[in-house]
């Protein structure tokens, strides 16, 4: 039922003017804000400490990051509609041919991205304009809510592998076949993943991109999707990362991932109403690490949508 009434309402939104979705989202996020008091209090107190910033300022901030993401929902239901009309109406790339040139390479790329703007839209943009993108998704917890947005997905041609399934296999063939595979890496990583210090504050990190950069002599492309004053989006591609191979495996994907890490943060700064503030980033203490040695591709608890 919730499938049906999920496609049914994309169905609906698709025949609304852009600028009226992005109204509509400003004043759901700003219900949203006012509604969910758990999520609203644990992203004032966690974005508090990590910008050095008052009560104050956080929660005008916050507001507004419920706002971003409230209109990331809409967008997500209006997806669709990047196949079928003007793409460049709503996503741009500012250098595309940073992409072209690592998957000139034949080792594929390995895109370090986060939850930083409508991140859906950042592959399906990307497929679009021909592109040959992957990425890992987490499963929803529930299962109509999920199997929607993977026919969403599919829309805009994006190759999806499901954790929980055979996914890392189907990733590392991607990888082979020379194709984008994109990580979401801000997400908790349990007490396997790398513990840096993250806006301040030590955060189970997933070295995902890092083991899949050293398996396949990929490069990483740090990407980020960012929303203009004027609601559309811009992909935004840094320059390409090279895994550095000491001979110490454990110290080198440690070192790579705490590179990746800092760029993501210093995005986060940046751009701060654009990332999703409560989330449980800081979920695992420190004092739960496990000790990791030799990380491979089977083992590695990878960061995914």
């Amino acid at each position: 039922m919730l499938y049906n009434a999920l496609m049914i309402l994309s169905r609906i939104i698709r025949f609304l003017p852009y600028d009226l979705l992005l109204f509509l989202g400003r004043i759901l996020g700003n219900l949203y804000y006012l509604l969910v008091k758990k999520q609203r209090e644990r992203a004032v107190a966690q974005m508090m400490p990590a910008l050095q910033i008052s009560e104050r300022e956080a929660r005008k901030l916050v507001k507004e990051s419920f706002v971003n993401l409230a209109r990331n929902m809409l967008e997500i239901l209006y997806m669709p509609n990047l196949a079928t009309k003007n793409l460049s109406d709503y996503v741009t790339v500012d250098h595309p041919e940073r992409i072209e040139k690592v998957l000139a390479e034949g080792h594929g790329t390995v895109v370090l991205t986060g939850h930083v703007g409508t991140w859906e839209w950042m592959s399906g943009g990307l497929a679009l304009m021909g592109f040959p993108i992957t990425a890992i998704a987490k499963l929803q917890p529930n299962r109509d809510y999920s199997r929607a947005l993977d026919d969403l997905r599919a829309t805009v041609k994006v190759e999806i592998f499901n954790r929980g399934t055979s996914e890392l296999l189907a990733a590392g063939r991607a990888l082979k076949k020379g194709k984008v595979l994109g990580f979401l890496a801000d997400q908790d990583a349990g007490p396997g993943g790398a513990f840096i210090d993250f806006l301040g504050k030590p955060a189970s990190t997933p070295m995902g991109p890092a083991v899949f950069s050293k398996k396949f002599n990929s490069p990483v492309l740090p990407m980020f999707i960012i929303r203009q004053p004027n609601g559309r989006h811009v992909i935004e591609v840094r320059e390409p990362m090279r895994f550095e191979d000491t001979g110490n495996t454990d110290e080198d994907l440690f070192r790579f991932t705490e590179k990746m890490t800092r760029i993501l943060e210093n995005v986060i700064r940046e751009h701060p109403t654009q990332w999703i503030w409560f989330q449980k980033r800081w979920n695992t203490p420190i004092e739960m690490k496990k000790e990791n040695k030799h990380h491979t591709v089977k083992s590695e608890k990878a960061g995914s949508q």
